[in-house]
């Protein structure tokens, strides 16, 4: 029975760690990067000036009133 918490705590912690890495991966490769992708394609093609008269003609600012 010496020793007992240690041996265990040891085992414990490296599964803990284990695990941790594991779901930081996959949130990376499972979340993150394809958000990152999606990101980079919607701005490939964005055109601000645009979008900003859509929501001018919609009457979406005070400051800018609808032509």
């Amino acid at each position: 029975m010496r020793r007992l918490l240690a041996r265990r705590m040891k085992f414990h912690l490296f599964g803990a760690f284990v695990v941790s890495v594991g779901c930081a991966a996959l949130y990376k490769f499972l979340v993150a990067d394809p958000r990152k992708r999606a990101y980079a394609e919607f701005y490939k093609n964005y055109d601000p000036m645009k979008d900003f008269e859509a929501m001018r003609a919609a009457g979406v600012f005070e400051s800018a009133p609808p032509k």
